[in-house]
């Protein structure tokens, strides 16, 4: 991706909370007419991040648009060409010099939280996809916008609070109703940025646009992309377009087929477990003794511009479970590797009872020093009136421990997951084929 983003597209976070040591604005001064706008904290979708702020404030006008379209007016008529600078976005973290917002993003090992990083990545990508599929004409009635899915995010170094982070990202490819977008995630040395190696953390999520009025597909604004880097991009981004369709029947295919074998000798020592407990492996766990569940009714101040609940939250959530579900299976502080493919395969909306359960679905242990302990997520929206419960997202992600925790802990060990049922088999199946693709 190119790094160059113009002045006009690069966007300042500041800290959400005033500074006990500064005095705050007086309301309608002169001055700031901004003071007159409809606080920010009214508008739906404002949930409360530091860069959801900077993104609302800056794209003001778009979304003021969005939050009362106007579904009696016709829908674009002529799709517009784009070129990737033109959704280009970055946004700065200026955490040297603001030491609020260095608080809000702070974990306890002076590192950035992940769980709001997720939040903020989901939030840009959103800009983003308003930015490639406005048309400019009041007089058309906007797109709705939804995460789809999010691809592998690999976490390449440590991010540190006290050094500026910025992140940058574009439409990179485009369907005929979907769109994906890609972010970089750069730690900054005294203001500039080293070359690759600062790139901490790529992300690609995918959005599909809908009628407002309709809510069926709709077609969106194409792509063209200008630079070498650009059109590599865009061929690497179809290449997993056509992988994502191929996927879909093969991996079902594969185990209505055979694999008897295979899911036989994972259940075989779970057999162990349910049948001869005292028998069992002590270096071994039943997979349903890992879980942990948490649930929650979604608020208002949650919302995105939609009325849905924001993405971004749902991923702060899952990751904040998968953390505690691997700090409790380990014993020892877990460290983030990766997320893997994520899923919205339903909407959540305002008021929904959602449930989180997640589990440890297997270990992987062959690098000594970096074992690998692999979570599932799974978010239900529950319907007690209705005596219903459906899955709404899935969640993957990838933890190792601490490697201070590590070193302090000599008889340190993990232990290896075991499933009960031929469905959990499958699922742990599923997961490590997907892992090797």
């Amino acid at each position: 991706m190119d790094s160059n983003s113009s002045p006009s597209n690069t966007i300042s976070v500041f800290s959400t909370f005033t500074s006990p040591f500064e005095n705050s604005p007086r309301a309608g001064d002169d001055t700031n007419p901004s003071q007159f706008r409809k606080p920010l904290s009214l508008w739906p979708g404002m949930y409360h991040s530091p860069v959801t702020n900077a993104l609302w404030e800056t794209r003001s006008q778009i979304f003021e648009r969005l939050l009362d379209p106007p579904v009696d007016f016709p829908p674009q008529s002529e799709l517009l060409t784009k070129t990737p600078s033109q959704s280009r976005t970055t946004i700065l973290y200026n955490f040297s010099s603001d030491y609020i917002l260095r608080e809000q993003y702070r974990d306890p090992w002076n590192e950035v939280r992940i769980g709001k990083l997720l939040e903020d990545l989901d939030a840009l990508a959103g800009t983003i996809s308003v930015k490639h599929c406005c048309d400019d004409d009041s007089m058309t009635r906007p797109l709705l916008l939804v995460t789809a899915s999010v691809d592998k995010m690999v976490l390449k170094k440590t991010i540190s609070v006290d050094v500026d982070l910025k992140i940058a990202g574009a439409v990179i490819w485009v369907g005929r109703s979907s769109i994906e977008i890609q972010l970089e995630v750069t730690q900054l040395t005294n203001g500039k940025i080293d070359a690759s190696e600062s790139i901490a953390l790529t992300a690609n999520f995918i959005f599909v646009a809908r009628d407002s009025k309709t809510g069926r597909a709709a077609p969106v604004n194409r792509l063209s992309p200008e630079t070498e880097r650009e059109k590599l991009l865009y061929a690497e981004a179809e290449a997993r377009n056509k992988l994502r369709k191929s996927k879909g029947g093969d991996g079902r295919k594969e185990i209505e087929n055979g694999e008897v074998n295979r899911l036989e000798a994972l259940l075989a020592e779970g057999r162990i477990f349910c049948d001869m407990p005292a028998l069992a492996d002590r270096d071994s766990i039943l997979l349903r003794d890992t879980r942990l569940e948490n649930s929650l009714i979604c608020q208002p101040q949650q919302r995105n511009i939609h009325g849905r609940i924001f993405g971004g939250f749902l991923m702060h959530r899952a990751f904040e479970l998968a953390f505690s579900t691997a700090y409790a299976f380990a014993g020892l502080m877990p460290y983030f590797l990766e997320v893997d493919h994520v899923d919205f395969l339903r909407p959540v909306d305002v008021g929904d009872f959602l449930r989180f359960k997640s589990c440890v679905l297997y270990t992987e242990f062959e690098n000594a020093d970096q074992p690998l302990i692999n979570v599932e997520v799974v978010a239900h929206v529950t319907r007690p009136e209705l005596r219903s419960s459906e899955v709404s997202n899935r969640f993957y992600f990838t933890f190792t421990v601490r490697p201070e925790a590590k070193a302090m802990n000599n008889g340190f060990r993990i232990r290896k997951v075991v499933p009960a049922t031929e469905e959990e088999a499958r699922t742990i199946r599923q997961r490590m084929d997907a892992e090797s693709l």
